[in-house]
């Protein structure tokens, strides 16, 4: 049962009253006798419960001897006495006495023993008549306690708190640990020289931190002392956070068969929660490794144990497999060897004193004081009276002697400090310490400062509480012995020699017990929702970073994630290099139209004044040939490493170029047009034939080209980009900054728009000129010429735009682009200007100047002669041809002439 709140102190005040009514009410027979208690008798007389005995079952209040910590602490409590009332320095000439209690490790059994002490304060008549063996009786008044030592249980401690504070006597704990008695408002006689267990608690969070398990379950016995210590576990380690709970069981105060089973399933639920946090009384350990044991546990769970394990025996008596690796804490203590020489020395002769100690002796030799109890073939034997403590039997002091000897000690010296204010200079009791005020001897007992028995101070906080100062334990087996071996300590902070730590199987690694296994590097954690030590692990994927252990962020974006996804690189610049396939076709190809363009001028210059030359118009394919020049020296431009100048030469040759060669083209093309159509209509010239007309007439064409390019630096003067999205793939090892210029797709098709409108003009010229026969003008070459053209630019265009999403895009279309320009000027050069070389260089014969006729002469012999010979000319070169541009070069004459010479012009 667990005293919490106003109801529970409530029903605890409710059961004092009545047992005190009880006890008023019950008649004192003859002869009556305290057979659970030891009465010394002293001047001062102090109160004591011990757990004597275990908690009984099937109904019985009382059940099996406990050894040690019963007999054990009892006896501390014996020889601490001996050694006040023996010393002359403390207490002189006052004895203590003492009334010894048995709680029977339970709470409603301690309660009802423990109105004992309040006995002579609340019965009338004060006497107590024995008659012994018929003799005479014997008349003496009951003690008056004035304190207690006690209890053990905490459970216990704080049912006996409630009814010792209504008669204001002070009561000093040796074992009882759990928070709730820190609470100097409701249990404010209470004092103890063991911390309570919110040191404790903070001490085990402290060695569950140390061992880097997050992960663990908890067992409590029901009761203050366990469902406190569990709870102020759960406190301290969301405080220190880091640490989640798996499972957190209670254990029932009277348990059903099969509880622990029961369980030992649930806590094997999550098999991850190795670690187990036990705040439990001993017999619920022993039942709980017993029953681990049953379900074949051996070796999984670790145990983390309160002081009410500690380094005892008894709890892991015959499962010692079970226990092996255990933690447990104790609060800090040394054997004290005074106590072991008593102790041993203790027999059935010198000790009648303790009643229990006959059935120690029994239950410690295994054998039997009465013959009549001993049976044949039971294997018991009768005792001898001549067995002897840690000779016959093992022995082993129990850990919280030296706290039972402290608080014996801690009521002495607060008595001693009380009488020297008190009764100055009187030898023994004077009359102001006849009754002793519980409300000022509290005040004494908190202001002790003493050195105890193991030379510890022993000192009270304002709650009454011991200063937190722990041992760590570990359950070892080495070479089939088996020891609790001292690895650490704790006082305020945890010191811990993880060297000495030995876990299940003898391995040294430290075992497991995490909710979720560590993410990788690049891994986020994904809390469960509820349950912060248990997540799952997400990928940074992509463009991601682990920015912390729960966030990934994108990297900038210039920025691609290191192999790892911990961090961010910058990403690779990439350009089209020179010696890439890409770069190597367009360059052969343009190097290759350079040089035959260059053979081309040369010819011409070599060959100026020859007919063919002039009949080429040498002006304009002078002009076209530039044009073509700067379409293959353009690849050079954009194979380069953009930069301000590049990008700027890029933004005027690319489009350039074209414009100049098809602005000389339609020119020529509108020229034989007009021409043509004039000299059907009249012998007049038509006007802006003349060669300076025709370059006016071609520059102002390629000005408007200038022009908007001077708009666009303006507006957007031109710069080197680095384009991080062009080659922004999905796996970002691929991913790849373009170092390129300002250029978009749109504005490259501005820029190529105004020479494709000149192409296209042209071609619809050369359409219209298509009648004319072939040997008198050259209308069907440049038509060929524009017809190639259109469909160079219109494989160019599906090919661009089809690969924008490809991560080859940069290659692609700038090899696309190149060649395409190329080849416009390739065509353009092989249909106009290869035919006329080859006649040049390899037929001068046909090179000739012909006779000269009137432009209607020769414009009406062009065309009677496709009518009635559609073949054209049977004349070597185009005879009709040659003698229309040679009459054209011979003079420019005035608009009213009948004829016109065409020198220096050409069709």
């Amino acid at each position: 049962m667990t005293l919490r709140g106003g109801f529970g102190y409530s029903w605890v005040l409710l059961l004092a009253c009545y047992f005190l009514i009880v006890l008023a009410a019950k008649p004192k027979m003859p002869g009556h006798t305290h057979l659970n208690s030891i009465r010394i008798d002293g001047d001062i007389s102090l109160g004591g419960l011990f757990p004597v005995h275990a908690r009984g079952n099937d109904g019985k209040a009382c059940g099996e001897l406990k050894k040690e910590k019963g007999i054990h602490r009892l006896e501390a409590m014996l020889f601490a006495l001996d050694r006040i009332n023996n010393d002359n320095e403390l207490l002189p000439n006052i004895t203590l006495g003492a009334r010894i209690l048995d709680t029977c490790s339970r709470d409603t059994h301690a309660l009802e023993q423990s109105l004992t002490f309040v006995q002579a304060l609340i019965e009338k008549d004060s006497t107590d008549v024995k008659c012994l063996s018929g003799g005479p009786p014997i008349i003496t008044k009951p003690e008056r306690v004035v304190g207690v030592i006690g209890a053990s249980a905490s459970s216990v401690s704080i049912m006996v708190a409630n009814i010792l504070r209504l008669f204001k006597i002070p009561q000093v704990s040796y074992a009882s640990t759990a928070p709730e008695l820190s609470d100097n408002t409701r249990y404010d006689f209470f004092s103890r020289v063991v911390p309570p267990d919110t040191y404790q608690a903070q001490a085990m969070v402290d060695i569950v931190k140390a061992m880097r398990w997050n992960y663990v379950s908890t067992v409590a016995s029901e009761g203050n002392y366990g469902e406190s210590g569990v709870d102020a576990f759960i406190q301290k380690s969301r405080e220190d956070g880091g640490l989640c709970i798996s499972q957190s069981v209670k254990i029932p105060r009277e348990p059903r068969v099969g509880e622990f089973d029961k369980i030992i399933r649930r806590l094997s639920e999550n098999p991850n929660a190795r670690v187990v946090i036990i705040f439990a009384n001993e017999d619920d350990i022993r039942r709980l490794l017993q029953a681990a044991k049953k379900a074949n546990q051996t070796g999984h769970f670790i145990w983390v144990g309160s002081d009410s394990w500690g380094s005892k025996i008894a709890p892991i008596l015959n499962q010692e497999e079970m226990a092996e690796g255990a933690v447990t804490i104790l609060p800090k203590r040394q054997s004290i060897k005074g106590f072991d020489r008593y102790f041993i020395s203790r027999t059935l002769e010198n000790n009648r004193r303790n009643i229990w100690f006959a059935e120690f002796w029994e239950n410690n030799f295994q054998c039997k004081l009465s013959r009549h109890a001993v049976k044949k073939g039971s294997g018991i034997k009768k005792c001898t009276n001549h067995e002897r403590i840690g000779k016959d039997s093992s022995y082993e002091q129990e850990g919280k002697v030296q706290f039972v000897i402290d608080a014996v000690y801690a009521m002495a010296h607060a008595l001693h400090n009380m009488h020297k204010d008190l009764c100055p200079g009187k030898v023994g009791l004077c009359s102001k310490m006849e009754t002793i005020n519980g409300t000022l001897l509290l005040k004494y007992i908190r202001n002790v400062n003493f050195s105890g028995i193991a030379g510890t101070p022993v000192v009270f906080n304002m709650n009454g509480d011991a200063p937190g100062r722990y041992e760590i334990y570990q359950y070892q087996i080495k070479n089939n012995t088996t020891e609790y071996k001292i690895i650490g300590h704790w006082t305020d902070q945890l010191h811990l020699d993880t060297e000495e730590m030995q876990w299940p199987g003898g391995t040294q690694e430290v075992p497991s017990s995490i909710c979720s296994q560590p993410c990788r590097a690049g891994q986020r954690k994904k809390t469960v929702k509820g349950i912060p030590c248990c997540w799952h692990c997400e990928n940074c994927d992509n463009y991601q970073y682990q920015a912390d252990t729960y966030t990934c962020k994108m990297c900038r974006f210039d920025l691609r994630p290191n192999e790892n996804h911990t961090g961010c690189v910058p990403i690779p610049i990439v350009k089209l290099e020179w010696s890439s396939p890409w770069a190597v076709i367009p360059v052969l190809i343009a190097v290759l139209g350079i040089m035959a363009t260059l053979f081309v001028v040369v010819t011409f210059i070599r060959y100026n004044d020859t007919p063919i030359v002039k009949a080429s118009g040498r002006e304009l394919s002078y002009v076209l040939l530039t044009g073509i020049f700067l379409c293959y020296a353009t690849t050079f431009l954009m194979i380069s490493t953009p930069d301000v100048v590049i990008c700027s030469l890029r933004r005027i040759f690319l489009g350039l170029g074209m414009s100049i060669s098809y602005a000389a083209l339609l020119t020529k093309t509108n020229r034989i047009y007009r021409i043509f159509e004039q000299g059907k209509m009249s012998v007049s010239a038509p006007r802006f034939i003349s060669p300076a007309s025709q370059l006016v007439i071609t520059f102002s064409l390629i000005s408007v080209q200038l022009l908007g390019v001077c708009i666009w630096f303006g507006v957007d003067p031109s710069q080197a980009i680095i384009d991080y999205e062009d080659q922004r793939t999905a796996n970002p090892e691929m991913a790849r900054g373009v170092l390129k210029c300002d250029i978009s797709d749109l504005s490259l098709i501005c820029l190529l728009g105004y020479g494709m409108l000149l192409m296209v003009t042209c071609t619809v010229y050369a359409i219209k000129t298509r009648g004319v026969p072939e040997t008198f003008n050259e209308a069907k070459p440049i038509g060929f010429t524009m017809y190639t053209t259109c469909i160079v630019w219109l494989a160019f265009i599906p090919i661009f735009f089809g690969t924008s999403q490809s991560a080859e895009k940069m290659y692609i279309q700038t090899t696309t682009l190149t060649i395409s320009v190329s080849l416009s000027a390739s065509v353009s050069l092989g249909m106009l200007y290869m035919p006329k070389v080859y006649v040049v260089l390899f037929h001068p014969e046909q090179n000739v100047p012909k006779r000269k006729r009137s432009l209607k002469a020769v414009v009406t012999a062009a065309t009677m002669s496709n009518k009635f010979n559609p073949k054209g000319g049977l004349r070597p070169n185009g005879e009709a041809k040659s003698e229309l541009c040679e009459s054209l070069e011979t003079q420019v004459l005035a608009s009213k002439q009948t004829y016109i010479s065409y020198s220096n012009h050409a069709i």
